[in-house]
């Protein structure tokens, strides 16, 4: 199985718009908000920090850039050749790689292992995004870059992330922009219940190391100048035994 055409097609187009540059789009907040904070939750569980770190879901690579200063390989992967096209732009120093890849697609996922070995992989908030029929296999993805030593590390909006963002959406003066595109494209975020996250992981043979709550901070401020944060959880998960 591999993503719909209508979903890779949506993302195409949702960043073939997006504006050049860190903090254009929703979810690209700086990475001292972001990706530090998961890192000083990941990094405890790493059997192996010399492995290849897979962002998953990179987008224009934002974080990845921030993973690539302290880990010695790192693989920026994501469906979209636009979003990757802004990733490799960004990245003027080269500082990581970026790998076009359908992770939900059978077969995809085993063949970036077999050229890195077990890596450690992050993903902040793509499954939610995930047409529900590519959530498992997205997982199993995941499952399969870590093989036996690496950890996975996701970062998912919460049941509760929900009607934050129906109101958002619904305010009389329109959604945020930088929220707007996402919606306009149709690529608008959905429900993960917050039991099927370690149920999808277990189903991978993956057992849940940790887990805790923690706002996804984004790009975008409200009409009071606050930051809009949105309830996610997050686990960490490894094949044990």
């Amino acid at each position: 199985m591999s993503v719909t055409s209508r979903y890779r097609e949506a993302w195409e187009g949702f960043w073939r718009e997006a504006p050049v540059g860190p903090g254009g789009v929703f979810w690209d907040a700086e990475p001292k908000v972001t990706a530090a904070l998961h890192l000083a939750l990941f990094e405890r569980h790493l059997t192996d920090p010399g492995l290849a770190l897979v962002d998953l879901g990179c987008g224009n690579g934002t974080q990845t850039r921030y993973f690539a200063d302290r880990f010695p390989h790192v693989v920026g992967a994501d469906l979209s050749a636009a979003a990757l096209d802004h990733a490799r732009r960004a990245d003027l120093a080269g500082q990581a790689t970026y790998r076009l890849l359908d992770a939900a697609e059978k077969g995809a996922a085993e063949t970036l292992h077999a050229e890195l070995g077990d890596a450690n992989v992050y993903m902040r908030g793509v499954l939610h995004q995930c047409e529900p029929d590519d959530r498992q296999p997205l997982v199993d993805g995941i499952a399969a870059l870590v093989g036996e030593r690496g950890r996975a590390f996701l970062v998912e909006l919460s049941e509760a992330a929900r009607p934050v963002l129906g109101a958002l959406a619904q305010d009389p003066a329109g959604p945020p922009p930088k929220l707007a595109p996402v919606f306009r494209h149709g690529i608008a975020p959905g429900e993960v219940a917050d039991e099927a996250m370690p149920a999808y992981l277990g189903a991978a043979g993956l057992t849940v190391l940790a887990s805790g709550e923690l706002p996804l901070v984004t790009a975008e401020f409200a009409s009071d100048g606050t930051r809009i944060e949105l309830p996610s959880t997050w686990l960490v998960a490894a094949r044990v035994g």
